[in-house]
């Protein structure tokens, strides 16, 4: 059992969060993570025991053009800042994982610099990938070279090259030392190569009990990347994207489907393989954006928080904020945010009601190591059951604008409910007039249900609603 099956995560995107500016102007440090240190009693108080928090180290724009692996971003402070950030949350029993950019790295970095300088004569034109001294750029280097994503801007590293590895090895063991990070989420991970990665995960294995390694993959057999030789971990794109479409369209196929697809694929089903889930991130827009019915914010974090995998909440998210994604530009879903403006409504506390839920003993392991069965499956609602040999544990959600009954058999004659939450405003687009604002219920009372007879249930659920339950 390791401490990242257990634990649900809350990603910052730091130089959003804090509002410093786009362009690095490389002056004196500001010590903007500190206004990032005023969010750990939150994010404590909604039960995150772990932050996925980048890219952290000096940049020229956005913070994934990599000036300096080893010095924390001049806009958001020094490295002791950061060193005493980490501290703060290890205090509060919260983990720390860093955006690890190995993929490319910025114009300004030291070995491209040396590399526009010297050209041929660089000792370190064989750090980057196709460098061709014939060709040339929008920046009339004089020479081309690979990059991601067609921006000349992040230059590819050469990662078949292994002096290239090493450096990026000793970075590594640089913030476990320095930083004392506990593990690292790997930009671009779906174009990375496999032998890196592969050294990286032994490395990880040996640097510091439990040191997490999770990768960024959009499409993909994640298999490939999840595994014990490779990565522990990898984005969930194919059940982000269900989790939202599968309400619009008022489909729990979708959302069943791919979740069995996962199965079938290999991951998602041991300890080893379990996949990092989320709604909404850095990249995509906000899930109260995406959904059509506002309502179905409430099953759709049922589902988040049950379902096989890890479970993360994006900065912001956990108190519904909009964001949209803009053609030229990615500022939207990456707000600044002050601690002292957001106070805890019923909203916000729904995760961490969610989050307690996932640590009460029986319940962790099912959810956290169980296995996973469908027992209901229509288009608007959808019973499955997580459990271990002797922890059965049974999620129900509704995304009807209407009650619903389900029935199913359970293996004993009581239930216990550990929750019933439903939507507000459940025909409407806003956020609703009661008290809850997207809430209309939140029922955390312990109830014990009583089946009507051998085991079998008639469950009544609210509009847009989702309930647990573990048999007794």
């Amino acid at each position: 059992m390791s401490w990242y099956n257990e634990t649900v995560f809350y990603h910052i995107y730091p130089l959003g969060m804090t509002g410093a500016p786009f362009d690095n102007p490389y002056g004196e440090p500001e010590s903007r993570i500190k206004d990032i240190e005023k969010w750990i009693p939150h994010i404590k108080e909604i039960g995150c025991g772990a932050i996925y928090i980048g890219p952290l180290f000096e940049s020229k724009s956005h913070g994934y053009d990599t000036t300096d692996y080893k010095k924390l971003d001049g806009r958001l402070g020094t490295n002791e800042d950061l060193k005493a950030f980490v501290a703060n949350c290890h205090e509060n029993g919260i983990k720390v994982i860093f955006d690890g950019v190995f993929n490319h790295v910025g114009r300004d970095f030291f070995a491209f610099k040396d590399l526009k300088e010297k050209r041929e004569g660089s000792q370190y034109k064989d750090w980057f990938c196709n460098v061709n001294f014939w060709g040339n750029n929008e920046f009339n280097d004089g020479f081309s070279y690979d990059n991601w994503g067609g921006y000349n801007i992040l230059v590819k590293l050469n990662l078949w090259n292994q002096t290239v590895r090493d450096y990026l090895f000793d970075v590594v063991k640089f913030w476990v030392s320095e930083f004392d990070v506990d593990g690292i989420r790997l930009d671009a991970a779906d174009v990375l190569n496999f032998d890196f990665m592969k050294q990286l995960r032994g490395l990880a294995n040996i640097i510091k009990p439990d040191f997490w390694l999770m990768g960024e993959v959009i499409h993909g057999e994640y298999v490939r990347w999840v595994n014990e030789g490779t990565l522990h971990s990898v984005t969930n794109y194919h059940l982000h994207k269900a989790l939202y479409s599968g309400h619009n369209d008022h489909n729990y196929f979708e959302i069943a489907h791919t979740v069995k697809r996962l199965q079938d694929m290999g991951v998602n089903r041991n300890e080893g393989c379990m996949l990092y889930n989320f709604t909404d991130n850095h990249d995509v827009e906000r899930i109260y954006t995406k959904l059509n019915n506002k309502a179905h914010f409430v099953p759709v974090h049922v589902l988040l928080y049950t379902l096989p995998g890890i479970p993360s909440i994006y900065y912001g998210s956990e108190f519904a904020i909009e964001g949209k994604k803009e053609k030229f530009s990615d500022a939207s879903l990456r707000p600044c945010m002050k601690a002292e403006d957001y106070k805890e409504d019923m909203i916000s506390s729904l995760f961490g009601v969610l989050a307690t839920i996932r640590s009460y003993p029986g319940v962790t392991e099912a959810l956290s190591y169980g296995g996973y069965r469908q027992i209901v499956l229509t288009n608007r609602q959808y019973v499955f059951v997580r459990e271990t040999s002797d922890r059965h544990v049974y999620i129900a959600v509704n995304n009807d604008e209407n009650e619903a009954v389900v029935r199913f058999n359970a293996g004993s004659n009581t239930l216990r409910r550990f929750i019933l939450v439903s939507g507000a405003n459940v025909t409407g687009q806003t956020k609703g007039e009661s008290e809850g604002g997207l809430i209309d219920k939140l029922d955390i009372e312990e109830t014990y249900i009583e089946s009507v007879g051998n085991c079998y249930y008639e469950i009544k659920l609210p509009p847009c609603s989702g309930a647990i339950y573990m048999e007794e």
